[in-house]
């Protein structure tokens, strides 16, 4: 079971704290590494690889999400949650084959944090393929003391017979048409034991995906903007999605998303909005 850090003594904090990072899929699964938080890490940067594609070899929205995530607000700083995340995707990104991000921490305040990055090309730096931006909040402080954590990604072979990023994850399609993690566990959960944004992000932008395809009548799409709140914690799951497309027949295509916690009451935990460009 997932176990909330704010539980714990300040003296079991960064022992508990490593547990659920090291327990945690989404950035070991997508090879993030995050300065300061990881042993010897310099640069934020992740790897762009064939399942964080589109059927066209395009960037998905939802790895960018996990690359730099908003706001940059490190757990070694407080206990940080996110509350909105916004992209918008300059570039498709087939030809490139890692991105480092690029920070600009507006401000850190006592409860609310402000942030905005470029995305771009590793090798180099002058091609932007997304910029992001973002709000937070602390929901407490953290003791210092601050160890780095011995964080490898998880071995994963680069290829086309990858899984995609929602089987990785666990995510079903249900009988009714709508896709779904399962109840919440360490490897989908943040240190507060809450689901997490990699997960999130990857639910929604399948749910996303099925459904703009099916309206629009072809999978030849590209997203182009992508911006996601977190109305409240998941705690409990399932968790499903579900996606409303505002209409297929312009040439950018807007999609609603909402995301309910099935355990809790089907309380809604986060919304996005998606906007595909046709090519």
């Amino acid at each position: 079971m997932a176990v909330d850090i704010r539980q714990v003594s300040p003296e079991d904090h960064w022992t508990q704290f490593e547990q659920s990072w090291t327990a945690l899929l989404s950035y070991r699964y997508l090879g993030k590494l995050t300065p300061v938080l990881d042993v010897g890490v310099e640069q934020e940067t992740m790897p762009l690889r064939w399942d964080m594609r589109n059927s066209s070899g395009g960037i998905m929205a939802a790895p960018l999400c996990i690359a730099a995530p908003e706001p940059y607000w490190r757990d070694d700083e407080c206990i940080p949650a996110p509350v909105v995340m916004s992209y918008e995707i300059l570039d498709s990104a087939r030809d490139v084959r890692q991105v480092d991000v690029l920070r600009d921490v507006i401000r850190l305040g006592r409860t609310m944090g402000f942030s905005r990055s470029l995305i771009v090309d590793s090798a180099h730096h002058e091609r932007v393929i997304a910029v992001s931006s973002g709000t937070g909040v602390s929901l407490g402080a953290v003791p210092e003391d601050y160890r780095e954590v011995e964080n490898p990604p998880i071995p994963v072979v680069d290829s086309p017979d990858m899984p995609p990023l929602w089987r990785a994850f666990g995510a079903t399609l249900g009988d009714d048409g709508r896709w779904r993690l399962p109840v919440l566990a360490p490897e989908l959960s943040s240190p507060h034991a809450a689901l997490h944004l990699g997960p999130i992000n990857i639910l929604l932008e399948k749910a996303a995906n099925d459904e703009t395809t099916r309206q629009a009548g072809t999978d030849a799409l590209q997203i182009e903007s992508w911006t996601v709140m977190m109305v409240r914690p998941g705690v409990v799951g399932p968790f499903r999605a579900e996606a409303e497309v505002i209409t297929a027949r312009s040439a950018r295509i807007p999609t609603r998303l909402t995301l309910h916690d099935e355990g809790n009451g089907d309380r809604v935990i986060a919304t996005a909005v998606a906007v595909y460009r046709r090519p």
